[in-house]
């Protein structure tokens, strides 16, 4: 339903609002902080669901080497994805454990905000039904 209110922007949403608000869970935790880039959230799509290299995944940016590498950085330094060397070359892959922990908050913060703003809907609602 959120995706739905949000064009599919939920994420971004939340990213972009933590700077805003005074949402100190959001804003000082670096998963977030990392995820508030567009780049970054698309190499973590990638990176889902198979381990692969900064080249393949720089081509599939259409992006340089050394920029896709500076994100990846903050990827990992943030513990969103996980690196593995096999022998020249370094895999990354999304955290699963991270992913989780971020989709934990969500659920909680998105819980309380959807209830939230169900009860306001239902009122305004209610005061239509009234009015009419």
């Amino acid at each position: 339903m959120l995706e739905q209110l949000l064009g599919g922007n939920a994420l971004v949403f939340i990213c972009e609002c933590a700077y805003i608000w005074d949402v100190r869970d959001v804003r000082d935790n670096d998963g977030f902080k990392a995820l508030a880039n567009p780049t970054r959230r698309a190499l973590l799509k990638l990176v889902h669901k198979d381990a692969l290299p900064v080249g393949a995944l720089a081509r599939q940016l259409g992006a340089s080497q050394p920029a896709t590498s500076q994100h990846l950085a903050v990827l990992r330094d943030a513990g969103l994805v996980t690196v593995t060397v096999d022998g020249r070359r370094r895999l990354y892959q999304a955290d699963d454990a991270a992913l989780t922990d971020l989709r934990a908050f969500f659920d909680e913060y998105w819980s309380s905000a959807i209830d939230r703003l169900a009860a306001v809907a239902e009122g305004v609602a209610h005061d239509r039904s009234v009015a009419s």
